[in-house]
């Protein structure tokens, strides 16, 4: 497997202006929300709450944040940012064989999500009402897609993998296989998949669909 287009920088989101990201105010103000969302809904958390978990007043949120919904964003783009560096450090290691190499790209993405799961879920609902939401993800999703298009292709020209529908159109239907398979494991939003059994799963679809078989 090789890597795909370069992904473009995360940029960081509806701050009021730029910040060191050192800043323990901000960083305060984002940990409550990820620690809240374990607990409740997005819907259920007002601004009060964030302010008061990270210890300001509600004015002082406002001086970072212009809304709950742009912690959300700053929040998702860390775990992308967190997803594409997992993701890159797989493409761009050996493997030995097909098997090994897409099964580590299917994990270090499941892994990576399954570790804030919370925040997954509610990106994943807030993007029914958010237009910054729906944006953010069509940009993510469009890296992914360009990434394992370019895997395919790579594997077709050294002819390990058959010809077949274009390689962006099957990028697209798996990687959006991916998401519906892993949101649903993560939300309880069944049918579902256990947890132990999606990166599995995933894999021999994943292998079938590329290679026509299930190769080593």
């Amino acid at each position: 497997m090789s890597e795909g287009a370069e992904q473009s920088p995360v940029r960081a989101r509806g701050r009021r202006a730029a910040r060191t990201s050192g800043d323990d105010r901000e960083q305060a103000i984002l940990a409550t929300a990820e620690r809240l969302l374990d607990e409740k809904s997005l819907g259920a958390i007002s601004v009060d709450d964030l302010a008061r978990g990270a210890g300001i007043s509600r004015p002082t949120f406002y001086f970072y944040f212009p809304s709950k919904d742009a912690v959300l964003l700053t929040l998702l783009d860390r775990v992308v940012a967190e997803a594409d560096e997992a993701m890159r450090t797989v493409f761009e290691a050996p493997a030995a064989g097909p098997r090994e190499g897409w099964q580590r790209a299917l994990a270090a993405y499941h892994d990576t999500f399954r570790s804030h799961r919370a925040l997954t879920v509610a990106w994943a609902e807030a993007r029914s009402t958010s237009a910054a939401v729906r944006s953010l993800w069509a940009e993510v999703f469009e890296r992914w897609v360009q990434r394992c298009a370019a895997a395919i292709e790579a594997e077709r020209a050294r002819g390990a993998a058959p010809a077949g529908v274009p390689a962006r159109n099957l990028a697209v239907a798996l990687t959006s296989m991916n998401e519906r398979v892993i949101y649903a494991s993560l939300s309880g939003d069944g049918p579902a998949l256990a947890e132990s059994d999606v990166v599995p799963v995933l894999l021999q679809v994943w292998l079938t669909a590329v290679y026509g078989r299930a190769p080593e």
